[in-house]
């Protein structure tokens, strides 16, 4: 059993390709001729077809509609007299659906005027006068098929447009969404660090949780007093030239940014990301900064300022997560160990780094340290035994 061309099903009691319709190549436009007379069918499907129209024959207006109600063609040429439904409730229908609503409407008449006010009262949009011209008939019939074609691009342009309107929105939403999620992160992570955790999708650290971490926390002496007795203009250009030089080394050492308070500056390493040297990289990054500020400290002291970095590191657990509100985040650790690094920092005179015993257990054996013994920490109920890190010893560093 040959298959039947694309669309064409029948319905129960229409034939709405009757013979002569095969020649119309896909895509063809499509014409709808209705009229109660065989005679006049046969005639202008003799017309149409040869110039490349796929030409449907309907003899009545109940059958038209039947038709029309599940296709929707190019053009309708419909006969005005027919019996039952005649041509102008069917251009009627044809206007009132939404489907056909765009179909040009040619209304065949006799020559009467009356028939064409009517006919333009229902909706028609162009007329052919019974007996026909030939040049006539394809001149109207062209004309309309390719306004028809205009209209059903623009309906499509339309509908993609919403479609890609709709994608566009879609994407621009992702795309801020996923700035917005970017920009909490660098909040307090390394560009590296954030990268990972964007590219893994996981944000699951930012639960409550707890870890052992090296915390690093620093500031300057004679800051009080300088913000003090200087313009804020002054002070505020001290702390720009100040952060910018402490943040490039925190995300240069991939540590946790915690918060920037001024000129206090905490730092912590091995969460989120693992940090097996967290102590070690600590050290070099403290050592470092005392390099950078003090570059810094000779441009301010030309300026009357007498300002000096001091560093307190200290190694222990403490609860780590997310705190804030909507719109306002951040990431905090919480626990005696960065209580114990600002305390460290707090007791050291400007250009020292001063490190509890568990760093200085575990940083790098080029670290040259010398003990400071036990010191007394404010908030601390034990003397805590501290080591003053002197520099770094290439010499030293196992090969």
């Amino acid at each position: 059993m040959s298959a039947q061309p694309e669309g064409r099903h029948r319905m129960p009691g229409v034939d709405p390709y009757p013979e002569g319709t095969e020649g119309a190549g896909e895509g063809a436009p499509v014409v709808l001729v209705v009229d109660d007379l065989e005679a006049n069918r046969r005639l202008l499907e003799a017309v149409l077809s040869p110039r490349g129209y796929a030409v449907r024959l309907c003899g009545s207006g109940e059958e038209a509609l039947e038709w029309l109600s599940d296709r929707v063609p190019d053009l309708v040429l419909l006969d005005v007299l027919m019996p039952g439904v005649d041509g102008y409730e069917v251009c009627r229908r044809v206007r009132g659906d939404e489907r056909t609503a765009y179909v040009p409407v040619v209304m065949v008449t006799a020559s009467g005027s009356e028939q064409k006010l009517r006919a333009i009262e229902a909706g028609a949009d162009d007329f052919v006068t019974k007996p026909f011209d030939q040049s006539e008939l394809l001149a109207r019939v062209r004309s309309l098929v390719r306004v028809k074609r205009y209209h059903d691009t623009i309906v499509r342009q339309a509908v993609e447009l919403t479609a890609w309107n709709r994608e566009l929105e879609s994407k621009v939403s992702a795309q801020v969404e996923e700035l917005e999620r970017v920009g909490r992160l660098r909040r307090f992570l390394s560009p590296q660090v954030a990268g990972l955790v964007m590219e893994s999708g996981d944000e699951g650290f930012l639960a409550s949780h707890r870890a052992e971490i090296t915390a690093t926390f620093c500031d300057l002496r004679g800051f009080t007093s300088f913000a003090e007795t200087s313009e804020p203009e002054e002070v505020m250009a001290v702390l720009a030239d100040y952060h910018e030089a402490l943040g490039e080394l925190v995300f240069r050492f991939e540590g946790t940014l915690e918060h920037f308070a001024g000129d206090g500056l905490l730092v912590f390493f091995n969460d989120p990301i693992p940090c097996p040297d967290a102590p070690d990289r600590a050290v070099r990054m403290a050592v470092a900064m005392r390099s950078r500020v003090g570059h810094l400290a000779e441009g301010w002291r030309r300026h009357g300022h007498d300002l000096g970095l001091g560093v307190g590191i200290a190694q222990g657990y403490a609860t780590l997560g997310r705190v804030g509100f909507e719109g306002r985040y951040d990431y905090a650790a919480i626990g005696t160990v960065t209580n114990m690094s600002a305390r460290l920092s707090a007791v050291a005179q400007a250009g020292q780094i001063l490190i509890s015993q568990k760093v200085a257990a575990r940083a790098g054996e080029d670290v040259v340290t010398r003990s400071l013994g036990p010191i007394e920490l404010r908030g601390i109920s034990k003397p805590v035994e501290t080591f003053e890190v002197l520099g770094l010893d290439s010499a030293r560093s196992p090969s």
